[in-house]
């Protein structure tokens, strides 16, 4: 398989992860910032998800859903992110399904209708951010069930797990940063329930822990819990599967790859959260974004095996 066609594979999958992440985040801050705006800004959102350069600034809700789903001048705007991942795909059709292709290129289609951006300023903004979010659970169906496990399924995996593991770490930085703000222990639960609402982990927790929102379960689950789609443990494990796929493919060579994955993997699984309150959480949380930069500089710079 050629390099290009790999980074594609990897690209078109890491857009979408980051579409249905932010999109995710939009629908709990909207929620939480109808009850309390004091606590839960638009603004920690717009200038994580946006260029640094960029001077947008609002507080209304509906001109800050317009701007993180349409505005082409924002490079994480949902519009933009999903052009992106359908170019991606049409450059490498041959390699993904039909359905899987058809299924992006409708989700294109209906962000592009003509009246699309007016209906947000008259419709429900929830009802609006779950059909495009619904878009992306579809895809993530289409690919399960219509994607031949070769090597284009495993690097769309690549792509999907190294994003959700950067969106994991960047969710909970945010929340530190707002936590980190006030001593009040109602104010600060508040904020470690919306982290889990923004990252489909609510239910699971009350399920494990059937308590009240504590900062030593959330960081577990987070960070540590095996049956949870979106904890680093979980991601980790993944791409080691997917990495350890392609090599037996031919498709990759052993590299530097494996080290750092396995070094990601080590402090995760093995870190106490004794261990993590002693060095503080937020120093935590850098190292192991350093880890995944790391391990994202090492997928973008990887030798593919050039494959005619």
């Amino acid at each position: 398989m050629l390099s290009r066609v790999a980074n594609n594979l990897i690209w078109l999958e890491r857009y979408m992860e980051r579409g249905h992440g932010i999109l995710s985040l939009l629908k709990v801050n909207f929620y939480a910032n109808q009850d309390s705006p004091e606590l839960f800004p638009w603004t920690p959102i717009i200038k994580n998800y946006t260029d640094l350069n960029n001077t947008f600034y609002t507080e209304n809700t509906v001109e800050c859903l317009d701007f993180m789903v349409f505005n082409t001048e924002n490079p994480n705007s949902i519009l933009n992110i999903v052009t992106r991942a359908r170019e991606n795909a049409r450059g490498v059709q041959e390699h993904i399904s039909r359905e899987l292709w058809i299924c992006l290129n409708n989700y294109y289609l209906f962000l592009t209708k003509k009246n699309l951006r007016k209906k947000l300023n008259t419709e429900d903004p929830i009802e609006f951010i779950d059909n495009l979010r619904n878009f992306h659970l579809m895809f993530y169906g289409t690919m399960d069930i219509t994607q031949e496990r070769g090597a284009p399924y495993y690097f769309l995996n690549l792509g999907k797990y190294l994003e959700r593991m950067i969106l994991v770490s960047d969710f909970t930085a945010i929340k530190l940063t707002e936590i980190s703000k006030t001593t009040d222990k109602l104010e600060q639960s508040f904020y470690w329930k919306n982290l889990l609402l923004s990252m489909g982990g609510y239910q699971l927790y009350l399920k494990k822990y059937k308590s009240a929102f504590k900062e030593d379960h959330i960081i577990s689950m987070v960070f540590q819990e095996k049956l949870f789609p979106r904890s680093l443990y979980y991601c980790v494990n993944k791409l080691n599967l997917s990495v350890g796929k392609l090599i037996e493919g031919g498709q990759l060579d052993k590299n530097y790859i494996e080290f750092s994955l396995g070094k990601l993997e080590s402090t995760i699984k093995y870190t106490t959260i004794e261990s993590i309150n002693n060095q503080g959480l937020d120093n935590f949380i850098t190292q192991i974004k350093k880890d995944i930069r790391d391990i994202s500089i090492n997928i973008n710079t990887i030798y593919f095996s050039e494959i005619n």
